[in-house]
């Protein structure tokens, strides 16, 4: 297997991990590092599918026991449970229906290194407003989430179908508008997530089936590795991060590099 190839795997895989539950773009930053990279992945970007998937199932071990309490409480029909539960599919939903109808057409026509650039700074932009005005918090944690508040958070998820804007940024900032507080936005990110991008893996796997072959078995499990590593690492980090010091460092962060892919897209 070719060296070069391996640690560019290695990279766009930490790369996913890193950026997937950030508010700053996991599908912009791997283009844009494909792009630097000149990496060539498997057909079909299966290669980019299955480190989504190494991300995902990272963040499910890390809140292993939410998921099982959430899951026995359902089956018991206990009423927390059932309500958590059911904001999420709620949260859910909007993305799915759009995405149902539009997910060919959006990655067709916006899948651009020039949009994502656009949509990192306009998205930095944003964040520093919402950081400013957002008002004082009336949800506090994950079981107080109501479902006016879990349907508004799906319909800005709709954003982030556009490559730059974050899936999470799209969806913890708009859990700020609707007055959540920092680390129950982010929480409720995650498990928002967890059926948003397993139901598009699975999806985009199934699409792409017939481009699966041995041939890229190792590069991909490479990238899946280093996926699940990188998000295992970053998440609980970033939790106690932003409930201590906000998301003002994560919008000059994206300003920064979308400034930065800007200025080096023009002069080519």
């Amino acid at each position: 297997m070719d060296l070069t190839l391996i640690w560019k795997a290695l990279l766009i895989g930490v790369v996913e991990g890193l950026t997937e539950f950030l508010p700053v773009s996991s599908t912009g930053h791997i283009i844009l590092a494909e792009a630097v990279l000149d990496f060539q992945g498997p057909p079909g970007k299966v290669f980019e599918i299955v480190i989504q998937l190494g991300a995902i199932l990272a963040v499910c071990l890390l809140y292993r026991r939410k998921i099982w309490s959430t899951a026995t409480g359902v089956i018991e029909r206990e009423k927390p449970a059932l309500r958590f539960a059911t904001a999420v599919l709620i949260a859910f939903l909007p993305a799915a229906i759009v995405g149902a109808f539009a997910h060919k057409y959006i990655k067709s026509l916006l899948f651009d290194p020039m949009v994502v650039a656009i949509a990192l700074i306009v998205g930095g932009i944003a964040i520093l407003v919402i950081e400013r005005y957002a008002q004082r918090p009336r949800i506090k944690s994950l079981d107080e989430v109501d479902f006016k508040t879990a349907l508004l958070v799906g319909l800005c998820q709709c954003l982030a179908m556009i490559p730059g804007v974050s899936r999470a940024g799209a969806t913890i900032m708009g859990a700020r508008v609707f007055r959540v507080d920092r680390a129950t936005a982010a929480e409720f990110s995650f498990f928002l997530a967890m059926p948003t991008m397993l139901g598009a893996t699975v999806y985009d796997l199934y699409k792409n089936w017939s481009l699966l072959s041995w041939d890229h078995g190792g590069i991909i499990a490479l990238g899946f590795i280093s996926a699940f590593v990188a998000a295992f690492l970053v998440v609980g980090a970033f939790v106690r991060f932003i409930s201590r010091h906000g998301f003002t460092v994560f919008a000059w962060y994206r300003i920064a590099v979308g400034a930065l892919a800007l200025a080096l897209l023009l002069m080519h």
